[in-house]
């Protein structure tokens, strides 16, 4: 039996309207993307609370797909299929009730500057509130990242410069690539160009060779179809674009297994190892555990039921006072305040970089 089941008990479906069956770009472009504010940590120190979000329930409407509902909710293809497995993709029941995984942990342990956990796929960008140090901003978006024959690196950056419309100069061990697959032997792609995989919004890294960046092939946002690059939604690059300055610092991480605290509750979230770089998840759990001071705080057997699930949601695995069985529980329905994005793109001289 799965454990996210009784998330949906007694909810009411506020949801279900909100996003119905024929999307189109225009749909997209204008979608609602929350953005939390936390209490700025001491450096070196976690936030008070490191869960943000909540799981949302949604009933199906004709004409839905989980690659739509994934665009609109501003979740990738992994998030919203591994919190519902068993559902068609394509073709979901009319009238079935899903889960939208729309809540996190936090990666530890860096809360500055972007930070992308491979194996969730998802981008965390933290920045201060303007005019108010003392409040941080968490914007959060859904990636693609670098298939298993180029994987994504784990390692730290900053931003190094950003484009506008980039053109692609296409390295030649991807145009030899082309050139198998497709018989396409360009050496690049102009800026601007549909076919561009970069998509209109690029920020460069010291990281040589790799870019945060938009695509082309929106659909691949949670999948593993880069040469190593991250690919965001291209509503999503537009918004997080201006926010950004050069010189931000980022990092790659790898954690399948975060953990994390809200109201005092422990909660536990685990991801697939895509490339395979974490096979025994209890020996990360119980790191993360020890790392962040909970391992005392945590009830054994919701601990090993949630290393099973492998739903991607927060699972609460600390005891409640005066509990009967262990059962597990919705995440705590409070989030930290939603704010909206602000700034505008700017244009930025051109460069090259790869995929």
């Amino acid at each position: 039996m799965r454990l996210v089941a009784p998330l949906l008990a007694g909810f009411v479906l506020l949801f279900a309207g909100a996003a119905q069956g024929g999307y189109d770009e225009e749909t997209f472009i204008h979608k609602s993307i929350p953005a939390y504010a936390i209490p700025t940590p001491a450096r070196g120190a976690p936030p008070a609370d490191t869960v943000i979000g909540q799981v949302r329930p949604y009933r199906v409407r004709k004409g839905d797909t989980l690659i739509d509902l994934a665009r609109f909710y501003d979740l990738g293809y992994n998030e919203i299929a591994e919190a519902n497995p068993g559902i068609d993709p394509w073709v979901p029941p009319v009238g079935a009730t899903i889960l939208l995984p729309t809540s996190w942990v936090l990666p530890c342990c860096t809360y500055e500057g972007i930070v992308v956990n491979i194996p969730e796929m998802r981008l965390f960008y933290y920045r201060h509130s303007p005019g108010d140090p003392h409040t941080t901003i968490v914007y959060t978006y859904p990636v693609g990242l670098g298939r298993d024959d180029w994987r994504t690196p784990s390692g730290k950056f900053k931003i190094r410069g950003k484009t506008v419309n980039p053109q692609w100069n296409i390295p030649e061990s991807i145009r030899q690539e082309h050139i198998k697959e497709r018989d396409d032997p360009r050496k690049f792609i102009a800026g601007g160009d549909p076919e561009n995989p970069l998509g209109k919004y690029r920020m460069e890294l010291t990281l040589p060779l790799y870019g945060i960046h938009g695509t082309d092939i929106p659909w691949g946002v949670g999948m593993q179809v880069s040469h190593g690059c991250v690919r965001l939604y291209p509503e999503d690059i537009e918004r997080l674009f201006p926010l950004v300055p050069v010189g931000t610092a980022g990092e790659f991480t790898y954690q399948p297994v975060k953990v994390g605290t809200r109201g005092g509750v422990v909660y536990v979230e685990v991801h697939r190892d895509i490339y395979g770089y974490a096979p025994a998840l209890y020996r990360e759990a119980s790191v993360a555990l020890e790392r962040a001071g909970l391992a005392a705080r945590v009830e054994r057997e919701r601990l090993l039921a949630t290393l099973e699930d492998l739903s991607g949601i927060p699972m609460r695995i600390s005891p409640e006072p005066d509990e009967v069985a262990p059962a597990a529980t919705a995440p705590v329905p409070v989030a930290p305040t939603e704010v909206t994005h602000d700034g505008a793109p700017h244009p930025y001289q051109e460069q090259t970089g790869n995929d």
